[in-house]
């Protein structure tokens, strides 16, 4: 037991002792030779090196990677860097969007030495008042902040010139749309990060975009990356550049023709669409109030969608060429069948009767068509059976999104039919209690023009750069070659003897239909005094087989679009050298 006790002790002495442990051992050993208030001033300076000790091991130690890391991003510079994004091209090549050289311009409120001095300096080179400035040059707490982004690239050469302290700057890019507000709300526009957010900038982002990059660099004591210290760089890739159906010549027509078209008529809401009926390459599209993509703070609210193409609405008797084309593809009627039509009729305790009062009186298909008879069509409808309006409805794909390549397409609505009433059979005959868009007529009435094919309106062409070609599903809805003529005949006569006289061009056989379509009432029913205008037609044989579309909303009955659909396709007329078989 002693040696084993012994054998443990010599062990412990032989042991090395730690440096701390021998630093207090030769005090302990020096303190009986001293005095008291020298024991205290020796125990005070070992407890301050003990101290000094452990904070230098903790330091060099334990929090030793945390303090580099901290120490090497107080001299690193970290952004993003930005793809140069797409060209947007219209048919003909010209520019509507594009991305130019910027300087975007940053602070270090940190190393601002002058905050007042460098607010006046920004302002006067930038523009501004120098409170906002200083405003954002005495944050805390951060290292960043945004001067302006986006900055001229002479407007970056000024501020440079200055020689800040803290000033720094970016190379980036900036977009603009030289064409303002013509064909804005179809191109849209992009926030000041590069993405879009309306239009076909929002359609086609990920084409337009690219890839952003990234930049790390060590900067020196003034804040310039240091030559050859650059830790990280990933170039940014550029998006592709897309060629877009929109012709910017007739887009500026058409909407100088809706912008005067609806002074004239007393209104600020109208729309037009133009589009090819054997291609679906919507030529031009818009809606009031315009948009400018490059003064977005001066644009109107609700002016960043074509409404043509987003909005539903019930189209009224534009919608009796549907059933018209329902009665002749079923066999029961020729144009000239005649059908007896009384001033008015009832179904399910409702009363149908036309716009205007007229007597009792026996008309044939064409001047029911003619004349815009709601009685007539609804009768017409009624005799050949509700269940060939149904059929075409769905055939025709009228409450269906189209496909086209634009954000927010809305969808139409019919009720189911196994729910249809007498009533309902009629309404939705002379266009009532069915929702479409514009857009869908002009698909339709572009069907009658194109000889039964239905196409997919769409505005994407090409991609320039790697030649790829869009591609768009057509379908063949009809084959009723005499049903068709017949139709476009009925069309002919309603512009050259019945509603539609000031749409006709000279020259020119144009087809089309009016509409005066009553107004849903939020409250239900409808409102007073005031309609959904609107004409849908085409050049019957043309060579550029356009088909166009113009509406004006809560406008008085007297007024007409007739006039804005002249203007428009006669100047496309002379544009395209349209000729007609």
């Amino acid at each position: 037991m002693d040696r084993r006790f012994n054998d443990s002790r010599a062990g412990r002495a032989s042991s090395p002792r730690s440096p701390y442990r021998r630093a207090q051992g030769a005090i302990d050993a020096a303190l009986p030779a001293v005095g008291g208030r020298a024991k205290v001033v020796l125990v005070l300076f070992a407890a301050f090196a003990a101290i000094f000790f452990l904070r230098l091991v903790f330091l060099q130690v334990i929090v030793a990677d945390q303090y580099s890391a901290q120490a090497e991003e107080s001299r690193t510079i970290s952004f993003t860097t930005n793809p140069h994004r797409g060209t947007i091209y219209d048919r003909n090549g010209i520019v509507l969007a594009t991305s130019v050289e910027a300087t975007t311009i940053y602070a270090n409120p940190v190393e601002v030495t002058d905050v007042a001095g460098t607010a006046r300096a920004l302002a006067g080179a930038l523009g501004g008042e120098p409170a906002d400035f200083e405003a954002l040059l005495s944050k805390e707490g951060t290292s960043f902040v945004y001067i302006k982004r986006q900055a001229e690239v002479s407007e970056g050469e000024r501020v440079k010139a200055l020689e800040l302290d803290g000033i720094y700057f970016i190379a980036d890019t900036r977009r603009e749309y030289p064409n303002g507000s013509i064909g804005g709300q179809v191109i849209g526009y992009c926030n000041v990060d590069g993405d879009g957010i309306t239009g076909l900038e929002l359609q086609y982002n990920d084409i337009l975009k690219g890839t952003a990059g990234t930049y790390v660099a060590e900067r020196g004591e003034k804040g310039f990356p240091i030559p050859g210290g650059v830790k990280e760089e990933t170039p940014a890739v550029d998006g592709q550049d897309i060629m877009i159906s929109l012709d910017i010549k007739l887009q500026d027509t058409v909407e100088q023709a809706v912008i005067e078209g609806m002074e004239t008529i007393e209104t600020d809401q109208g729309s037009a669409v133009v589009m090819d009926a054997s291609t679906g390459e919507i030529y031009a599209a818009c809606s009031l109030p315009l948009m400018n993509p490059a003064d977005m703070e001066s644009s109107e609210v609700g002016s960043e969608h074509v409404k043509a193409i987003t909005q539903v609405y019930e189209p009224g008797s534009t919608f009796k060429s549907v059933s018209a084309m329902a009665i002749l593809e079923a066999k029961k009627m020729t144009p000239e069948s005649t059908m007896f039509c009384p001033s008015s009729i009832s179904a399910n305790d409702y009363d149908v009767s036309d716009a205007h009062e007229r007597e009792d009186e026996t008309l044939t298909l064409r001047e029911i068509l003619n004349h815009s008879s709601n009685v007539g069509i609804s009768l017409a409808t009624e005799a050949a059976g509700f269940e060939h309006l149904n059929d075409a409805i769905g055939r025709y794909h009228l409450t269906e999104r189209t496909g086209v390549d634009y954000p927010g397409e809305g969808s139409g609505h019919v009720e189911d039919f196994e729910n249809w009433g007498t009533i309902v059979g009629y309404n939705v005959s002379f266009g009532q209690g069915i929702s479409v868009t514009p857009l869908q007529m002009v698909r339709f009435y572009g069907c009658i023009a194109n000889d039964g094919v239905m196409v997919t309106p769409h505005f994407l062409i090409s991609k320039p750069q790697t030649g790829e070609v869009a591609e768009y599903p057509t379908e063949v809805v009809t084959e009723d070659a005499e049903a068709l003529t017949d139709l476009r005949s009925m069309l002919r006569s309603v512009v050259t003897d019945g509603s539609g006289k000031k749409a006709d061009v000279e020259g020119y056989p144009v087809c089309g239909k009016t509409s005066t379509a009553e107004v849903p009432s939020e409250q239900g029913g409808y409102k007073e005094g005031v309609y959904n205008l609107g004409f849908c037609g085409f050049i019957d044989g043309a060579s550029t087989n356009l088909v166009c579309f113009v509406g004006a909303n809560e406008v008085p009955y007297t007024r007409q679009t007739t006039p804005v659909f002249n203007a428009i396709m006669t100047s496309a007329v002379k544009q395209y050298n349209i000729t007609s078989s």
